[in-house]
């Protein structure tokens, strides 16, 4: 612009100056229907020049007005902003303290001026919800939607926090379900969802999440196979309690052999098989799982399965007790299973046994109704009483 202007001006100089030097300054008419204008080429030039210079200092002046409203504009911005961040900062030392009303307060009062004015309404909702309330956390929670744009996974995330803050499970899961499809493996969203499905009895949707768990390292290992114990747990109880015993075994046998391998799940199944009164197929479970590995809850059941075929459980525990030893466990449980033939002899050695390598009430009543069977009313009331000193010990405040 300045290069054109300096052209500009050497032009009409040169068209002023030169007449000049030749004595020659020429004539300029300007004729209107009411207006006639004579001049010089000189005076004609002057003339421009000035309107030029006339028309650069509207210019100027018109570029000053509008660049102070600009700079106006700019300074209450800026002040807003330095003020949100300076609020920001204060409320997460608020944070640190728990105090979640001036947390909310100092978040949300210039959030829209904050450096991430959506950060700041979903901590709002949060605080919010901490104390309880629930219209302001939903305010905050719309207000971030809106200016999340695409970016609606952290709004989501909060939603779902918030949700199961309140015991709203199902609507949580629903979040939930809908995060998922978008962000896999989002470890606060895997995080929500084991909260929403294990709240809902959504066994399936767990064991499904349970491999993009491991993928990103969410939870231990030791949490993760609880999770999937229970949510085994959980889908049994389901069949039991849809289509009873017949339903639990045919969900049992579409399992993996590697599942119906597992101890706890084999106990579980036994015990759901007993409630629902199928002995026999509870006894074929814990034989099962006593062949491929001991375990004293499989054995604890015993006592409990009364089928047709107590032989085959007889034959079991001696089987064990030869591979394990003479535990007190197995001989009790041997004891048990002798009374209730009316074996009482083999019994009574069995709880004699069991007695001798540690003192069980239990063991001790049992041995003494034995010895009322055999018609030893002495050494009856010697367990007995034996069995209420040992009780008395066990507990001396009652």
């Amino acid at each position: 612009m300045l290069k054109v202007l300096i052209l500009f001006v050497l032009l009409i100089a040169g068209i002023v100056v030169g007449p000049m030097i030749a004595g020659h300054q020429g004539y300029v008419l300007i004729q209107t229907d009411n207006w006639n204008i004579e001049t010089t080429v000189t005076g004609l030039s002057i003339i421009l020049i000035v309107a030029l210079l006339i028309i650069l200092g509207v210019e100027w002046l018109l570029r000053r007005l509008f660049m102070t409203g600009k700079r106006t504009r700019g300074w209450f911005s800026g002040r807003k902003r330095r003020r949100a961040q300076r609020q920001t900062q204060s409320a997460l030392m608020k944070l640190a303290e728990g105090d979640y009303k001036q947390v909310e307060k100092l978040l949300s009062r210039d959030a829209d001026h904050a450096d991430v004015p959506v950060a700041n309404y979903l901590l709002a909702a949060e605080a919010a919800q901490q104390r309880g309330d629930e219209t302001r956390a939903n305010q905050h929670l719309a207000r971030a939607a809106e200016l999340s744009d695409n970016d609606t996974i952290p709004v989501a995330i909060t939603r779902a926090r918030i949700q199961l803050a309140r015991n709203e499970d199902h609507a949580a899961r629903h979040t939930i379900d809908r995060l998922l499809e978008v962000a896999p493996r989002h470890p606060e969203v895997l995080r929500l969802a084991e909260q929403a499905y294990v709240r809902t009895g959504a066994w399936s949707a767990l064991i499904d999440i349970l491999p993009a768990m491991e993928k990103v390292q969410v939870a231990t290992e030791d949490h993760r196979l609880a999770l999937q114990q229970q949510a085994w747990l959980g889908l049994m109880s389901q069949a039991m309690a849809d289509q009873g015993s017949e339903g639990l075994k045919r969900w049992w046998q579409n399992q993996s052999r590697k599942t119906r391998q597992e101890t706890t799940l084999q106990v579980a199944m036994a015990e759901h098989l007993i409630e629902c009164d199928d002995a026999d197929t509870a006894q074929s479970i814990l034989l099962e799982g006593l062949k491929k590995h001991y375990d004293d809850r499989l054995v604890l059941l015993m006592p409990r399965i009364q089928s047709g075929n107590t032989a085959a459980l007889e034959k079991a525990l001696r089987q064990q007790i030869k591979q394990h030893g003479a535990t007190p466990l197995l001989h009790s449980t041997l004891g048990q299973l002798l009374m209730r033939h009316g074996e009482w002899e083999p019994a009574a050695e069995a709880f004699k046994q069991a007695l001798a390598q540690r003192p069980d009430a239990f063991d001790y009543a049992w041995l003494a109704d034995v010895y009322d069977h055999l018609r030893r009313p002495e050494d009856a009331a010697t367990m007995r009483r034996e069995g209420l000193l040992l009780t008395l010990k066990n507990n001396p405040g009652q």
